[in-house]
């Protein structure tokens, strides 16, 4: 995470509001035109603290290699988990298909939920290193109680329509990609995911929890190219 932090913010080609909320805005890496988009979700325990801009030297890195990026903010912490969902569902509405929808960790979850609410929006869903499964998060205390955080005290009760593992399998196809030395989410999550629901699950051993977003890492290498071949294949044909 230090190493993340400490990469220059990149400067979005363009900025998009798709709501009055500051929060409610799209930073755009490189030109889609009429092809497959790649919409990303960043991480941070669904909390204000963390936003988009610690994704931007990705999202760049991504369109240096010709992939165009739709970095996405949107409302959390204390704008409640409501709030959170339906900025998810507004902006994949307004963004241009194909979409190819990636997600980190919490954004990740918030990639798998939109491949179970919102099937017909997305061609793929890629979620890395991400909270498969909110009960299980809890019992482990992941984030330091985010998730009890994230929905309040009627946690439990709300499970049904947020937690990837108990919500109706995605109908579209989706990739887990996860480190096997990730120390913030562990790699039994994806693992359970991809046993319960349709899913192919891509192991990056001895990678941790932020190495495939640290540009000219093996991890990213890795990463970009899944995510290139993907958005190839949601091109329409001509």
């Amino acid at each position: 995470m230090r190493e993340l932090l400490r990469l220059t913010a990149k400067q979005p080609d363009r900025t998009e509001q798709y709501g009055d909320h500051p929060d409610q805005r799209v930073d755009h890496y490189g030109e889609a035109g009429d092809g497959p988009l790649l919409v990303l979700l960043h991480g941070g325990f669904w909390r204000g603290t963390y936003d988009r801009r610690h994704l931007s030297p990705f999202a760049a890195a991504l369109a240096g290699h010709g992939m165009p990026v739709a970095l996405v903010e949107y409302r959390r912490g204390d704008a409640g988990h409501a709030a959170t969902f339906d900025d998810v569902r507004e902006v994949l509405t307004r963004l241009p298909g194909p979409l190819v929808l990636a997600g980190h960790s919490a954004g990740g979850h918030l990639a798998l939920w939109a491949a179970s609410r919102l099937p017909q929006l997305l061609h793929h869903t890629v979620a890395v290193n991400a909270v498969t499964d909110l009960s299980d998060a809890v019992a482990r205390d992941l984030g330091s109680g985010a998730v009890r955080e994230f929905l309040g005290d009627d946690w439990r009760g709300l499970l049904a329509e947020t937690d990837p593992m108990t919500m109706p399998p995605p109908q579209g196809p989706v990739t887990l990609v996860h480190g096997t030395a990730d120390g913030q989410v562990p790699m039994e999550q994806a693992v359970a995911y991809a046993d319960r629901h349709p899913a192919q699950l891509l192991r990056l051993p001895g990678v941790g929890h932020y190495a495939p977003f640290l540009p000219e890492t093996p991890a990213f290498t890795t990463l970009a190219l899944a995510l290139r071949n993907l958005l190839a294949e949601a091109r329409p044909a001509r």
